[in-house]
């Protein structure tokens, strides 16, 4: 004799996966969860569904689910507001000046790791700086980093 999950069987692992998704923040297992509910629907409606087909139809449904996911929609969720984020948390970090300031004018400087979500940063220095040059961030004055050269 063959054991073959009822419905409410995969509605329960369903409910159980998604709560489980509390306690981990990728929301990953949400769509695990969310598929083995689906299946339990398609189970309600076709009880003669095999354990094979069902664990397959589980796991194409939770791939696909999955995909769509982070191919699709959370690139349009990202949060990209700085409120909340320690200014202390880029002091000290290096970067290229890309443009140098003019008279009147800012000088821009690159990052290797994006810094509050942009790697590109406007600046002003006190000293005298080229393109190439390496600068400290000392401080930030609203959106424009205060630098000072690193002198190698």
């Amino acid at each position: 004799m063959e054991f073959r999950p009822a419905y409410w069987h995969w509605l329960v692992i369903g409910i159980i996966l998604m709560l489980a998704e509390i306690f981990l923040p990728s929301f990953t297992i949400f769509w695990f969860g969310l598929s083995a509910i689906a299946l339990g629907v398609i189970l309600m409606l076709f009880a003669e569904i095999t354990l094979n087909w069902q664990l397959f139809i589980w796991t194409v449904a939770s791939c696909l689910m999955t995909f769509v996911w982070f191919k699709f929609f959370k690139p349009f969720m990202k949060d990209r507001t700085k409120a909340g984020i320690a200014m202390e948390a880029i002091i000290g970090q290096t970067g290229r000046v890309i443009i140098a300031p003019a008279q009147g004018f800012r000088g821009c400087v690159r990052f290797s790791v994006p810094l509050l979500g942009d790697d590109e940063w406007s600046f002003i220095c006190k000293q005298n700086v080229a393109i190439g040059d390496l600068v400290i961030i000392r401080d930030i004055s609203g959106n424009t980093l205060v630098v000072d050269k690193v002198e190698s």
